[in-house]
């Protein structure tokens, strides 16, 4: 059995690994996971003992979980070009660096607006404002962090080419994005590095992977968003109950 990857396509982690696959060209298959429709939480869905969370990589009787041990492992195992993950100890560093970075300002941060947006709304429950207001504090605050202390004049966030770190990173920005923030606009050296990282992804790969999330919101308006199942109700509460 080949490589099999369990994405959804609304999760910006499961978004990095399917971009970065399709464009080197890594031959696996697609197994879809709507986490919407409580999928994750299913029985025959995901791997044997996986955690209830994509993305998930099957390779043969090897499983693997979370998104940049997912990343690194292609990598290395179909030797993609040395930019994504350079051979080079202090250039894999700096890559590192950011990940860690990432994980601490970026990925519970940037994620909150589609809990606020569509998720609690499916549920029946109101995010305070007061939440919805620090979340978007919190938003333009790492996304300083990131132009000054990353990106700052260099082509990418941590060398002059493209690497796992913009992958992640672009994602996670193009949820706010989707969720109707533009955290683009008035950021001239984010925009433009979203456009190099972009150019390099190719139009049409862009456009594919992105399109679920950039229809969300009309979805949600026209209540085309499946209701999750019960048994996914008490995690999605318990995640919206840690909004901070």
């Amino acid at each position: 059995m080949g490589l099999q990857l369990y994405l959804d396509l609304l999760s910006q982690p499961c978004r990095a690994v399917y971009l970065f696959a399709k464009k080197n060209g890594i031959p696996f298959e697609l197994r879809t996971v709507e986490v919407l429709k409580g999928q994750h939480v299913s029985k025959g869905f995901l791997p044997a003992n996986s955690p209830q969370k994509v993305p998930v990589l099957k390779d043969g009787d090897f499983v693997l979980h979370q998104s940049v041990a997912i990343l690194i492992y292609l990598s290395c195992k179909y030797q993609t070009a040395d930019h994504w993950y350079p051979p080079d100890l202090q250039a894999r560093a700096r890559i590192h660096e950011y990940l860690g970075w990432h994980a601490d300002f970026i990925r519970g941060t940037f994620g909150v607006c589609l809990w606020t947006k569509v998720l609690a709304p499916l549920l029946g429950v109101q995010v305070p404002e007061e939440k919805v207001q620090r979340n978007r504090v919190a938003v333009d605050r790492a996304l300083q962090l990131l132009e000054d202390q990353f990106l700052g004049d260099k082509a990418f966030l941590t060398s002059q080419r493209v690497t796992l770190a913009d992958l992640m990173a672009l994602e996670e920005l193009m949820q706010v994005v989707a969720l109707g923030y533009d955290v683009f606009e008035g950021r001239p050296r984010l925009a433009a590095w979203r456009g190099r990282v972009e150019a390099v992804l190719g139009a049409d790969l862009c456009q594919e992977t992105h399109g679920p999330i950039l229809n969300i919101l009309e979805q949600a308006a026209n209540k085309q968003v499946p209701p999750p199942p019960p048994e996914a109700h008490p995690s999605m509460l318990l995640r919206i109950s840690s909004i901070p």
